[in-house]
């Protein structure tokens, strides 16, 4: 006789139960997103230091194989879940989306996963179109972190399932999910800085902007779902943790493998405004290592205080502004006095404008986060 929440599957020969499958999956998930993050964040590193190399190196080894015990995982409890259903077995939860059961939160999971495998060809064609860049804004790599960030949502939304509210387990599971979405979003972001050394004026603000947007977004929604005013601060701190981690995992790599770097032939041969080569010039120009400075990540730690102060459970679009608020308190006299920013510094009616919208954008971040949570809870 099965347990309440269990699933009998025949073939397996034994009870499944369907709970502890779930949560099982749900840290499997979030172990793999770990190990992804520091593959991407490696690979990044790897063409800023080596140069373009094959597509067999290791951090690419690392991610793929990261994304593809995420797809496996995603997909195997909805097989698991739909041959029990068949067999009369529905789990606690369960829906039927075009003949595949599982909850709504594994659903979204695959759907992430396949949004992620169909951007893998695009960016295969993609760099033989036009040749082998690092652009990360390439049409092909936003759809590919969109997939995984789908897939992060779904992870917020299985931790709600999985175990009941006020749960340690599950408080933990939604601060790591929000800590994975924030990061992804932090590394999307990166390419801002070069925005604002090329052009200036208005975009000058890029980063501020895209960050009070994603950052007040992933944030409130970690004190929503999570239902933990320090939710926010939890996050960001596990955040830094990570980058800090992804910065040793690459060093270590290097040091083991100790490839052969191409990187001056590549600059020599570089648009001098390409990614590398920007990336080199800042560097230089701020006396900091090439992409490694882990600073960008903990400009939000204030706004997330003050988040967690003004609490975005209650009151997420106040907290939000706040938050916008607290960013650009951070971050604006650090680009004002940046040496590599100081040659396209704006006006002081442009720095209005970009605070403005910098605001403007973090409501925005917090109001989408407010109904997403919404819908979330009421399911």
């Amino acid at each position: 006789m099965s347990r309440p929440g269990t699933l009998a599957v025949s073939a397996v020969g034994d009870d499944v139960d369907v709970i502890a499958l779930r949560r099982v999956a749900l840290w499997l998930l979030l172990a793999s997103k770990l190990t992804a993050g520091w593959g991407l964040g490696w690979d990044i590193r790897w063409h800023l230091l080596v140069g373009r190399d094959s597509f067999w190196i290791a951090p690419h080894v690392l991610t793929y194989a990261s994304v593809t015990v995420t797809v496996i995982v995603s997909l195997g409890v909805i097989a698991v879940e739909t041959w029990a259903s068949r067999r009369g077995a529905l789990g606690p939860g369960a829906i039927n989306v075009v003949g595949l059961v599982g909850t709504r939160g594994f659903h979204l999971a695959w759907l992430g996963m396949a949004v992620v495998v169909v951007a893998a060809p695009l960016d295969d064609l993609w760099h033989r179109l036009f040749g082998i860049d690092v652009t990360l804004w390439s049409p092909p790599h936003l759809l590919g972190l969109l997939g995984a960030q789908v897939n992060t949502l779904a992870c917020l939304l299985i931790a709600r399932e999985a175990w009941p509210a006020g749960s340690r387990a599950r408080t933990l599971a939604i601060v790591l999910a929000g800590a994975f979405l924030f990061g992804t979003f932090a590394i999307s972001t990166d390419p801002s800085w070069r925005i604002a050394f090329l052009h200036g004026g208005l975009r000058f603000f890029t980063w501020p902007v895209l960050a009070g947007l994603v950052f007040a977004f992933s944030l409130v929604l970690g004190a929503r779902l999570s239902g933990r005013r320090w939710a926010p601060v939890a996050i960001v701190l596990v955040g830094v943790l990570t980058q800090l981690s992804i910065a040793a995992v690459a060093s270590v790599g290097f040091a083991l493998i100790q490839p052969t770097s191409t990187i001056q032939e590549v600059l020599a041969a570089d648009d001098p405004t390409s990614p590398i080569a920007v990336a080199h010039e800042m560097a230089r120009r701020n006396g900091t290592p090439i992409g490694g400075s882990s600073l960008p990540r903990v400009f939000p730690l204030v706004g997330a205080v003050l988040l967690a102060v003004v609490d975005a459970r209650r009151r997420p679009l106040t907290a939000s502004l706040v938050f916008g608020a607290g960013l650009v308190m951070v971050v604006l006299p650090r680009m004002l006095r940046s040496p590599a920013l100081a040659d396209v510094l704006p006006d002081p009616a442009t720095t209005a404008a970009g605070v403005v919208l910098t605001l403007t954008a973090a409501l925005a971040g917090g109001w989408l986060a407010t109904r997403l949570a919404d819908r979330l809870a009421a399911r």
